[in-house]
């Protein structure tokens, strides 16, 4: 009788076990172990190292899935994914009309802004920080070329030191943006052209006399949260009552994201910068994207940029399913 009831119990065991395994595997969100495959991304400077971030974040969660990603500018990154050699485009401006009738999907992803800056070492520095710059200047500065030495800029006509004026050379978001916020675009820009975000701050440093502009990922230290060494983020004097008011006088990150995120930096220059794919997003790209929007928003701020607001990104979500 005893080995009866034995042989019960032993066989009841083989046959529960596989149900019991089976019901544990069924409550794994599904994706958790099946993503698998290659994301190639490329594009925006601006959005390059939260995507970097992203990325590694993602692979803790699915480490078969392997990632390529590359910066050179919004412009290639519109014209890699709609010519189909990557999977996602970073973009940091709104589509053309041109550009969605060829396929174009874009989806916001996160909020960043473009920074005046110029040398630490800048000979009227003090006054450019008390007085800050208006728009008006920025353009006799970047479009009309009325300006052209750092007296005209703070009202000494006696200093007539020359303004070195340096742009972007690649087809990118940064400069288009600045652009829009002079009323033009990135080919009205006036200056010397030089490739890229970390080109652009370079050519700033190693010029006491020169001026230019940087995404805030750039313009800052992720660091120190402080301008990159060697520059400083010039104040825009919004309001042109002549004096850096205190939510103008951006010397630090934190300072600079918040006043991107309560509106208080003009927009543009501040803007929201895209994920771009040809046609709505499949597999694991939108597996991916969806992630980004979710989880993967969190990160936004330990990389210096700005999550996207509650209604955005529920209407977003809306967009891809």
């Amino acid at each position: 009788m005893k080995q009866v009831i034995s042989r019960l119990l032993t066989l009841l065991i083989v046959v529960i076990s596989p149900l019991m395994a089976s019901c544990q595997l069924s409550n794994v969100p599904r994706g958790e172990t099946e993503l698998s495959g290659t994301i190639t991304i490329s594009g925006a400077w601006a959005l390059y190292p939260l995507m970097v971030r992203w990325s590694e974040e993602f692979r803790k969660q699915h480490p078969t899935v392997e990632f390529d990603i590359s910066a050179g500018g919004a412009g290639k990154g519109m014209t890699d994914v709609l010519g189909g050699v990557v999977d996602i485009g970073m973009v940091s401006r709104t589509i053309s009309a041109d550009e969605e009738e060829r396929g174009a999907f874009t989806v916001p992803v996160a909020r960043d802004a473009v920074f005046p800056i110029v040398n630490a070492h800048n000979p009227v520095l003090d006054d450019l920080m008390r007085t800050g710059v208006t728009r008006d200047i920025f353009v006799d500065i970047y479009i009309t070329g009325r300006i052209t030495t750092w007296g005209q800029v703070v009202g000494r006509p006696e200093v007539s030191t020359p303004i070195h004026v340096y742009t972007r050379s690649d087809a990118a978001g940064a400069p288009e943006t600045w652009a829009n916020y002079l009323g033009k675009r990135q080919e009205d820009l006036l200056g010397i052209g030089v490739y890229g975000d970390p080109g652009l701050m370079e050519a700033v440093v190693k010029d006491v006399l020169g001026i230019g502009y940087n995404n805030l990922g750039y313009a800052f230290d992720m660091t120190s949260g402080k301008p990159m060494p060697g520059a400083v983020v010039l104040p825009i004097d919004v309001n042109e009552n002549g004096v850096t008011d205190a939510t103008e006088r951006l010397e630090t990150l934190s300072q600079a994201r918040d006043a991107v995120a309560q509106g208080l930096y003009p927009s543009p220059p501040a803007r929201e910068l895209y994920l771009v794919t040809r046609g709505k997003p499949s597999g694991v790209t939108r597996d991916f994207i969806l992630w980004v929007l979710t989880q993967g928003q969190t990160l936004a701020d330990t990389v210096g940029y700005v999550a996207l607001s509650r209604d955005k990104l529920d209407a977003t979500l809306a967009k891809l399913e």
